[in-house]
């Protein structure tokens, strides 16, 4: 029984060692990745483009959240949640859609002025790249300009150690970008205190019955979401939060 065995491995490293050599014996093949200098002058070579468009779709998910309404939308969203007490619905999934769906409504009328002033005249190549970008970012900077307190501003301006603008032209994005941030989250919490009051409301009622009805094992949780769910569709909540959450940004 062992010779058997030692004669199935052998024909096994025969058989590996016969393949091994045929491929060996072809051509395969070659791929390389090559990082030069263009023959054109100072353009980017092809491969560091590909690097560079690679890295700008791996941080597009960032920049969206950060320089659009999507931070405002989605923290109401969750905290609206949290206020009904239902941990799992809507799910997610639902919410993060919901709120990207909100952002490029809100975010058209800009991307449609970047793109008319500044990423068509460069793709005809009316314009240069230092140009395209001013113009690209020119009504992104606006926006985030109306949503941001001038005291989150200073306080970045401050950090940076930079001298104070003369202008909202002379603002660097690194300074109005996290100020636009906190900005949000500030008016997100607003919004969503107003948002938790009715809600309390009904759990402290539902409380209180349950108490002075003896039911202190009963959690007022599972007695209070029907009649948050039932108030929520009476004064037809998705509107009201919607409309609200759209008129709240200063888009002109």
């Amino acid at each position: 029984m062992r010779k058997r065995h030692i004669l199935y491995l052998a024909l096994a490293v025969i058989l590996a060692l016969v393949l091994t050599s045929d491929l060996a014996a072809q051509t395969l093949p070659k791929v390389s990745l090559e990082i030069g200098g263009s023959k054109d002058g100072p353009d980017l070579s092809t491969s560091l483009k590909i690097v560079l468009m690679m890295t700008a779709l791996t941080l597009a998910p960032s920049i969206l959240i950060m320089t659009t309404s999507f931070i405002r939308i989605a923290v109401v969203m969750s905290f609206l949640r949290q206020a009904m007490g239902a941990h799992q619905a809507p799910p997610n999934q639902l919410l993060i859609a919901l709120s990207l769906i909100l952002t490029f409504f809100i975010m058209t009328p800009i991307g449609t002025r970047s793109y008319e002033e500044g990423v068509k005249p460069y793709m005809e190549e009316k314009i240069g790249k230092e140009e395209a970008f001013t113009k690209i970012t020119a009504p992104l900077r606006e926006f985030m300009l109306t949503q941001t307190r001038e005291k989150d501003l200073t306080l970045f301006v401050d950090l940076a150690g930079i001298e104070n603008p003369q202008g909202p032209e002379d603002i660097p994005l690194h300074v109005l970008i996290p100020g636009f941030v906190i900005s949000e989250l500030r008016v997100a919490f607003q919004i969503a205190f107003l948002i938790f009051i009715p809600f309390l409301a009904i759990d402290m009622v539902v409380a209180s019955v349950l108490m002075s009805m003896g039911m202190m094992m009963l959690p007022p949780v599972m007695i209070s979401l029907p009649f948050k769910i039932l108030l929520f569709v009476l004064v037809d909540g998705w509107y009201l939060l919607i409309k609200s959450l759209v008129e709240s940004f200063h888009v002109g």
